[in-house]
């Protein structure tokens, strides 16, 4: 079974060629991103990652998290390897030194974060979790509130959870039923979450609760939705550690993937909590938390894609079946066949295409929240805003696909449990159902992204590739100036669009969603095809230089890029006209009509 490798030469490229991390470590509070120290910290990264948690995946995997009478086991060697994770600090990169934070950008916590999801996802998503917590707190909770909670949770030694969804409140949480009634200086919360990841374990000496819960006085719906924070420990004047809140874990899933992360089912009965912010904003509150989670899972897409090609590669190379087309002597690797090299390359570009977009969004969070300038950090978020849903949509989604072309390059093989393709594809598939689904992203695109606003931040953007695609055509090389023709016909699809959109949100609005997830699917090859061909303009300039020792990896980059435009971009004129064309086919049965007995 192959080991995971950071791709570190494409980490590299993409901070500083695409994400632009030299401009980033000019922001107020990022100055400690200097190139020697991102390095450093990535080869870091890179061995905890390879030396300690991919180690650990299979393993994990295969024995799962335990519950026991409201207590959860993680998977042997779980412990050890976060207390290793909260000395290296890595918990604490992206957060301010105020807390306890590293000050480090968003951008470089972004690698790191991608390095150890691929590695072991299950154990990846006990820290976003607290970091999505910690976000929220930081941004709506008191100062009291800070002080007690975020040390810890930023040194790693507390977690944190977000506590949403009820039996009959999925993704509807104008159906929390959860209740909080004021008790003096605090609430007591009583109902049951579930899918709650991380809600109960044995890796931390304090877990944080954050849960959406209605006082007596709520209004109805979601405007009636307050956030508290409810400890598994209640936490004394002077940080110390009290008795057992009444928030226990019932039990734990049984899931398709992800085994050795506990998904709980946690119950309150008259919890302490206290209260987030003002009452009734708890939904507003809870969105910081989900967005930046909406950030993390799009990466998780990217972060399995890296995992199940690694493995899908080291499998082509060494497994001998069949003959070579030309030279028909010997038996040769799969390798050099024409479709697993399709295959392969379908994995290598589209990851490569989804972690440009990813970093590239990474860098606008930076502006967005340190920018001096108040117009750069409008136009930041806004861009920010628009491409969310499309990197958690469209990278979740491919992430699935190429798991699933893995599975397929190894053939009967990629069936069987012990060759480790079959857990990236089954781990792959929770990520595009929490956080929001796929039509949940994309109906957020459509609709608050787009139609509310009348499509400017997006015909900004499509300007912006527009005028990009000219600069391709005047490339000396013909792989590149090969990229011109796909990309522009992709951008132009998504233009009219968004004119679709735009035009009838406002008088058919089924029709527009109808076409919702085809055009998300749209927006995330065309914008990821921009940023494969900003990458092959990069590798040309580097080549010309004739000094570059990476020439062969600038030389793949190129060509990748092409093979994208030539395989993944063509298909944006035909998600065109699914969008604009295809709902009628959509809404065309009745409910009865589907089932024809």
């Amino acid at each position: 079974m192959s080991s995971y490798v950071a791709p570190l030469k494409d980490l590299r490229f993409v901070l500083n060629e695409l994400a632009g991390l030299a401009e980033v470590a000019k922001l107020p509070g990022c100055e400690e991103a200097a190139p020697d120290t991102v390095d450093a910290i990535l080869e870091e990264a890179s061995k905890f990652a390879t030396e300690v948690l991919d180690p650990l995946n299979y393993s994990g995997d295969q024995e799962g998290s335990v519950w026991k009478d409201g207590a959860v086991t993680t998977p042997k060697g779980f412990g050890q390897a976060y207390r290793q994770y909260v000395e290296g600090g890595w918990g604490a990169l992206p957060f301010g030194p105020e807390w306890g934070g590293q000050g480090l950008p968003k951008l470089v916590a972004t690698a790191v974060e991608e390095m150890i999801t691929s590695a072991n996802m299950s154990f990846s998503l006990c820290p976003l979790l607290t970091q999505g917590a910690i976000h929220a707190l930081e941004l709506c909770g008191t100062e009291a509130q800070k002080k007690t909670f975020l040390p810890k949770m930023i040194a790693g030694t507390w977690t944190g959870t977000m506590n949403l969804t009820e039996p009959q409140a999925g993704s509807d949480l104008a159906l929390v039923r959860t209740k909080a009634t004021p008790a003096g200086d605090h609430y007591l919360v009583s109902g049951q979450k579930i899918f709650i990841t991380y809600g109960e374990h044995d890796l931390a000496e304090n877990i944080v609760h954050l849960v959406l819960a209605r006082t007596p006085t709520a209004p109805e719906g979601t405007k009636g939705i307050s956030l508290f924070v409810v400890p598994k420990f209640l936490v004394g004047p002077d940080g110390s550690l009290g008795e057992r809140n009444r928030a226990k874990c019932a039990s734990i899933e049984h899931k398709l993937g992800i085994h050795a992360s506990p998904t709980a089912v946690m119950v309150f009965d008259n919890a302490v909590g206290y209260l987030v912010g003002e009452e009734n904003k708890g939904l507003a509150y809870m969105f910081v938390m989900m967005n930046a989670a909406r950030f993390s899972v799009g990466l998780e897409g990217v972060a399995i894609a890296e995992r199940a090609f690694q493995r899908a590669l080291a499998y082509a190379k060494e497994r001998l079946q069949g003959k070579d087309l030309v030279e028909g002597a010997k038996t040769v690797p799969i390798i050099r066949h024409p479709d697993v090299r399709r295959m392969l390359m379908l994995m290598k570009s589209q990851t490569e295409a989804m972690r440009a977009l990813a970093y590239v969004v990474a860098a606008a969070l930076d502006f967005s929240d340190k920018s001096p300038d108040e117009r750069e950090k409008r136009k930041h978020q806004a861009f920010v805003d628009l491409l969310i849903p499309v990197v958690k949509g469209w990278s979740t989604e491919t992430g699935i696909e190429v798991a699933s072309l893995g599975v397929q390059i190894h053939g009967g093989m990629g069936f069987i449990e012990e060759t480790g393709a079959a857990q990236h594809l089954r781990d792959a598939r929770i990520t595009t159902i929490y956080e929001g689904t796929t039509g949940i992203q994309a109906a957020d695109l459509v609709g608050r992204k787009i139609a509310r606003e009348g499509g400017a931040t997006a015909k900004a953007l499509i300007s912006e590739m527009s005028r990009f695609t000219k600069e391709l055509g005047a490339s000396a090389d013909g792989n590149i100036r090969a990229i011109q023709p796909p990309l522009a016909a992709g951008v132009e699809a998504a233009a009219q669009c968004v004119d679709y959109i735009v035009a009838n949100a406002g008088k058919d609005v089924k029709a527009v969603f109808a076409g919702a997830v085809p055009f998300l699917r749209l927006m995330g090859i065309v914008a990821g095809g921009w940023q494969m061909a900003r990458a092959a303009l990069a590798c040309e300039k580097r080549l010309s230089s004739g000094e570059d020792a990476d020439r062969p990896f600038l030389e793949a980059k190129i060509a990748t890029a092409r093979f994208f435009a030539e395989h993944m971009l063509v298909q944006a004129p035909a998600l065109r006209a699914t969008v604009v064309n295809g709902a009628a086919g959509v809404m065309a049965l009745s409910d009865e009509q589907f089932l024809a007995a």
